[in-house]
């Protein structure tokens, strides 16, 4: 299959390795332009750029995909079939319809459930027991197409959203590598409507979602710690500096015998020993990875140590 590949982060990178080892023909590489990172802000390559022209693939970064020279360079490809991961800009229906066969889309949910820009991250926060990749057609609308397979992927107790984006990123490669195999045997894609009277948006992130309010049940705080790694990364006040909260899950009272409910304000501290142990509106959760303002992420003992932490210390809402 002569193929066009538009990607940009990390999450892309497994399809397009995946693709290539099964052997069908790049013809193009479409990702953004590279940004200033770092503290000297130099041009960096997107991660699917990188693996692109490790395999010296032709690589295409145009701003926009709406001005008409850019749309003849990707005319001039002649593709069979254009798979996009995360790509990041908008394609116009006339770039949809070029390839001979369309275009698929690895999503990172199980639409329609999670529609929109941050899906990995709301499904956590909603609590589901369960999330996955969808393999779609894609449609001018947002992330509406027809379903062409899916891959369900369990969500632990210790799960954060970096855990997540790399177990979907593995399955959405796998799945897109055999909707392509199936392609090239069959000449198309059998596909389902989606339901749209079960559609929910996944919104993008705001910074001020991060703070924690121990009200807050233990359940819902983990929740939200675990769903903001690697970002935004939950935070709370500690004797008036920011700490950031990497990693934290509910306590089990009767593994450390306690009783309920438990008699301390929220955001108290209320063990040190064996955990970082801390109070809620309901329950108790268990601190496991810290950073204090300029220092680096430790686990909950080094953070204790080096912050003489004890019983009666209070993280407050901001």
């Amino acid at each position: 299959m002569k193929i066009i590949f538009a990607g940009t982060p990390e999450f892309a990178v497994p399809a397009l390795a995946a693709l290539i080892a099964a052997g069908h023909e790049i013809v193009m590489v479409l990702t953004q332009p590279d940004r200033p990172a770092g503290r000297g802000m130099k041009l960096k390559p997107s991660p699917v750029k990188v693996l692109a022209e490790q395999h010296h693939l032709h690589v295409f970064q145009p701003v926009s995909l709406k001005p008409q020279e850019v749309q003849a360079q990707i005319a001039a490809s002649q593709a069979d079939v254009m798979i996009v991961a995360a790509y990041g800009l908008i394609i116009p229906t006339s770039v949809l319809n070029m390839p001979v066969h369309g275009c698929y889309n690895i999503h990172a949910s199980l639409l329609p459930r999670w529609r929109g820009a941050a899906p990995i991250h709301r499904s956590i926060l909603a609590g589901d027991v369960e999330t996955g990749v969808t393999i779609m057609e894609v449609v001018p609308a947002l992330d509406a197409g027809a379903m062409v397979s899916k891959g369900v992927i369990p969500i632990g107790a210790a799960d954060t959203t970096q855990s997540l984006h790399d177990a979907l990123a593995r399955t959405g490669a796998d799945l897109m590598v055999q909707a392509m195999r199936d392609l090239e045997a069959n000449g198309l894609l059998p596909s389902t409507p989606q339901d749209e009277s079960l559609v929910t948006y996944a919104h993008k992130l705001e910074k001020a979602e991060a703070a924690i309010d121990w009200q807050k049940s233990a359940a819902e705080l983990s929740r939200q710690i675990r769903a903001f790694n690697p970002f935004p990364v939950a935070q709370s006040k500690l004797r008036d500096d920011v700490c950031r909260i990497w990693m934290a899950t509910e306590c089990d009272l009767e593994k450390y015998k306690m009783e309920k409910p438990v008699s301390a304000r929220p955001g108290e501290v209320i063990s040190v020993q064996g955990g970082l142990l801390v109070a809620c509106g309901q329950g108790v959760l268990n601190l496991m990875e810290l950073q204090a303002p300029g220092g680096k992420r430790m686990d909950a003992q080094a953070f204790v140590q080096g912050h003489h932490l004890k019983a009666g210390d209070v993280f407050d809402s901001e």
